[in-house]
């Protein structure tokens, strides 16, 4: 068994670096629905934790935009840190990814794969 200890940053306080992957604490409310059969967290506010990248700089391919200081997760949802411009969710924190199990980095590309998973799993 492998233990980790998650370090929180605020938002509002420091941002990480450009192109980090960060896992962020993100505030919102789920969409209402005006529909006879509403989903189960419809209308209900979430404090949730996701998977994203943050860009110091996000330029927007459709229209030429060009964002500051934004998470986005991997389906190209931007949120913006608490105390910047309004969004409907908000990044209240963020910590660095964890390495990986038996290794000193947080990822592993190609043929040094195969070796690091046999390692943890002898």
């Amino acid at each position: 068994m492998h233990t980790t200890t998650v370090e929180w940053i605020r938002a509002d306080e420091r941002l990480p670096r450009n192109s980090d992957c960060v896992i962020a604490a993100v505030t919102g409310r789920y969409p209402s629905d005006p529909g006879e059969d509403p989903e189960p967290f419809s209308g209900q506010e979430f404090w949730l934790v996701l998977p994203m990248h943050f860009s110091s700089i996000h330029p927007v391919e459709e229209t030429g935009e060009i964002i500051e200081n934004c998470f986005h997760d991997p389906d190209g949802v931007i949120r913006f840190p608490l105390g910047g411009p309004s969004s409907d969710e908000v990044v209240t924190h963020w910590a660095e990814l964890p390495n990986l199990p038996g290794a000193d980095v947080q990822s592993i590309l190609g043929d040094g794969v195969g070796p690091a998973l046999r390692h943890v799993s002898d």
